[in-house]
């Protein structure tokens, strides 16, 4: 999923185990990673950053997630 405004995008990835949340730059490359510890945490994490794409603008989404340092 991504944002038609800034082109990032958020994907949960994992199974049992192994969960991570990866958010993409508008090429669709990985800039950063988490790893949480269930799918619960993975899927409110990954919601959290859908709402900060769509709420911050590309440089304060860069800046807040620390992308492109």
């Amino acid at each position: 999923m991504s944002s038609v405004e800034s082109g990032f995008g958020v994907e949960v990835r994992g199974r049992e185990g192994t969960w991570r949340v990866a958010i993409l730059d508008p090429h669709g490359e990985v800039v950063a990673e988490r790893a949480c510890r269930d799918g619960a945490e993975a899927r409110t994490y990954a919601s959290t950053v859908r709402q900060h794409i769509y709420w911050l603008s590309p440089e304060k989404f860069r800046e807040y997630y620390r992308i492109g340092e």
